[in-house]
């Protein structure tokens, strides 16, 4: 990651409402498995996507999905909805996704959320039992080794937990 704390002050500073997950979770959670991108789920609305282009504008954003990377800040209009951005920044990768496979949309991640600072900003993170959850739901090879790792880390913690109410 170019400049993940760029980024994390870059999105709650414009306001907008979103939870981090995804291998920046895994981080955030204990994981060792490191990532080079933030992965974020929001409300995919026109509000969320203005608020995004403002605070990403002089980043150059540009859809690194898409032939020839178009810029997020022309493409797609205003009026047209959005799923999940995925985007290149000069400050690293960013990708907003409206659902999380195996959780659902924004609100049933925000409901479960733990909030942390970051940067000395608050941001709210997928919380473990939900990451884990989504890792399995996706399936990939890389995802299901970080699910082993943050199984361990769950039931460590859970250990911890039973021994400090002893």
């Amino acid at each position: 990651m170019k400049s993940l704390h760029l980024l994390i002050e870059r999105l709650t500073d414009a306001g907008l409402d979103f939870v981090v997950v995804g291998g920046f979770a895994g981080v955030l959670h204990g994981s060792t498995y490191v990532t080079d991108d933030l992965d974020i789920c929001a409300l995919m609305t026109p509000e969320t996507v203005e608020k995004l282009r403002a605070a990403l504008s002089d980043l150059h954003p540009v859809h690194r999905m898409t032939p020839g990377r178009l810029s997020f800040l022309e493409h797609p209009p205003a009026d047209r909805p959005l799923l999940n951005v995925y985007l290149e920044t000069d400050a690293g990768v960013v990708d907003v996704l409206g659902s999380v496979p195996g959780i659902g949309g924004y609100e049933e991640l925000a409901r479960n959320a733990v909030t942390v600072q970051l940067f000395g900003r608050e941001c709210r993170v997928i919380c473990l039992p939900d990451l884990i959850r989504a890792k399995q739901a996706v399936g990939r090879e890389k995802d299901l080794l970080v699910v082993k790792e943050l199984r361990a880390i769950a039931a460590k913690r859970k250990l911890g937990e039973s021994e400090a109410g002893s």
